[in-house]
């Protein structure tokens, strides 16, 4: 029997959303194909429980999971419990069936002549009683339904980029489950949870191969912040930079570029580097902020010197009332 999706990340029914990710990012490491190269069962194992982790750690996937409305791969259930083969089983034999106690709806006694009306009722949840007919008896519609050839299971990925590729829009490198590698564009507008779908690129079916989807997330930065399309960068500079001005070089996802600090510059004053943060869908970039800071060295005699006989420093809190 297959694992359910718990099973497949060794948790019970009813484990915690940490838990669940505890134990996704625990096996993920272990099966991971980078790590498994010579093991194509890792691989697929891999697969599923990044499948598992993806429909669980969504909120209302997994509620409706877990009132059986749909099954292991996302897809809704089929009425009825998924067919009729045993219908009336443990029933023992019914009137008109054959010797063996077949159990088939072709065997089975619906009233007599209203029998024949049961049609109306498939027609109404699957369509085409008078083409059903023509295929074979009052169920054959349903039954080439239910036999269609589908394709095959999506796979779920989860990818973690560095904060800077991801304001720079860097392709990055993935491997798939069949150990095959590919470099993946990231779209504008860029967030943490976006998911990428790769057509083509799931698990095999009798209809074509399903997608894969990968769920990007956004590693965090030593030094920089996100804010929505900008981003925000505290800057140390110096007494002296701040009082007489200066160029100074600063750091930037794309590298470090010069930035002037006018005379009489503040703590607290942001400057502003524009197009250099996170890129919009429509294609426009937003800035890097620059909150900048005076740092003031804890042991200078000079400087300690000249602020004991400045005397030019004025109330800077007289705009409080105080």
């Amino acid at each position: 029997m297959a694992l359910d999706l718990y099973q497949r990340l060794g948790l019970k029914r009813g484990a915690s959303e940490a838990e669940i990710k505890k134990a996704y990012r625990s096996l993920a490491k272990q099966l991971h194909p980078d790590r498994n190269k010579d093991n194509p069962k890792a691989a697929e194992r891999f697969a599923q429980v990044t499948a598992a982790y993806d429909l669980l750690s969504d909120k209302d996937k997994r509620a409706r999971y877990d009132r059986g409305e749909i099954d292991e791969e996302g897809n809704p259930k089929m009425p009825f419990g998924g067919g009729f083969g045993g219908y009336s089983s443990g029933a023992g034999p019914r009137p008109g069936a054959g010797a063996g106690g077949a159990q088939g709806f072709e065997h089975f006694n619906f009233g007599g002549a209203d029998a024949a009306d049961l049609s109306d009722l498939f027609e109404g949840l699957f369509g085409g009683a008078g083409s059903a007919r023509g295929r074979g008896g009052p169920f054959g519609g349903f039954r080439q339904r239910a036999q269609a050839p589908q394709k095959g299971a999506d796979v779920a990925y989860r990818l973690k980029i560095p904060f800077d590729d991801a304001v720079a829009l860097k392709p990055q490198r993935i491997t798939l489950a069949d150990g095959k590698t590919i470099d993946l564009k990231l779209p504008q507008g860029l967030e943490d949870g976006t998911k990428i779908r790769l057509a083509g690129k799931g698990q095999e079916g009798p209809a074509g191969r399903g997608d894969a989807i990968v769920t990007i997330e956004i590693a965090p930065h030593r030094f920089f912040t996100r804010e929505g399309t900008n981003i925000r960068l505290t800057l140390p500079i110096t007494l002296k930079e701040a009082v007489l001005g200066a160029k100074v070089k600063v750091p930037t996802p794309e590298g470090p570029v010069m930035l002037t600090i006018p005379k009489g510059t503040s703590s607290g004053k942001v400057l502003r580097l524009k197009g250099r943060g996170f890129t919009a869908k429509d294609g426009k970039r937003g800035d890097q902020l620059v909150n900048v800071e005076i740092e003031i060295p804890a042991q200078d005699s000079a400087l300690q010197q000249f602020a004991e006989s400045w005397t030019g420093a004025g109330n800077p809190r007289a705009s409080l009332g105080v």
